[in-house]
């Protein structure tokens, strides 16, 4: 059984470690997202992009390492809006498995997942997930996402608007607390999430930004 840390960046950006390696999840390009800013010096063994948006494909801004990916990955494609892609297409949701524990980073998803998407989903230990709106699904959805899982998992919010970072059309996190108000807020950017005992919480961390 494995240990996994996972470091917010802000945005839908996460790094994900285990002691035999490293990916990260939606790194956003400089000047994407209003208010945040990668630090300088990412680096991981994989990068991985729920779309082809500026604020999720700044793979430039992370430098690979040349060792293999210590992750098992799958993938489920899923519609980036609620009109089955006609919109702004489509999104995968991204399952890394190593040393017993599985994290899904649900992208942009933009409507609520079907049955089928609930069993793979229900599947994870910890699930990093939209939840303000506009772009994704909003934060009601979300709730009742939360409702929907099958097994006791750890959720970590993303993709919501703070203070001068995120986009306007976004629900804030206070706002998204008022509909999901058992969201415990962190103010530690990380958490290490140990395999054999799983914390079945809905969190936020602060997100880690260039200095």
């Amino acid at each position: 059984m494995a240990n996994v840390r996972i470091q917010y960046y802000g945005h839908a950006c996460f790094k994900v470690s285990t002691e035999k390696g490293s990916a990260v999840f939606d790194p956003y390009e400089d000047g994407s997202v209003p208010g945040t800013t990668l630090p300088r010096n990412m680096e991981a063994d994989a990068v991985f992009c729920s779309h082809d948006h500026h604020d999720h494909n700044g793979t430039e801004r992370v430098k690979l390492t040349g060792r293999s990916c210590p992750f098992d990955v799958s993938f489920l494609t899923v519609p980036h809006d609620d009109a089955n892609g006609k919109k702004r297409g489509f999104c995968r949701i991204t399952f890394l498995e190593a040393g017993g524990i599985t994290v899904a980073h649900l992208g942009d998803l933009g409507r609520l997942p079907e049955e089928k998407e609930y069993e793979k989903l229900s599947q994870a230990d910890v699930l990093l997930m939209p939840c303000a709106g506009y772009y994704t699904i909003d934060a009601g959805q979300t709730k009742e996402m939360l409702g929907k899982l099958k097994k006791p998992s750890l959720k970590i919010l993303m993709h919501y608007r703070e203070g001068e970072q995120g986009y306007d059309v976004q629900r804030s996190i206070s706002e998204v607390m008022k509909i999901i108000p058992e969201v415990h807020r962190m103010q530690e950017t990380e958490i290490t999430v140990d395999a054999r005992d799983v914390p079945d919480q809905v969190i936020t961390l602060r997100p880690l930004q260039a200095e």
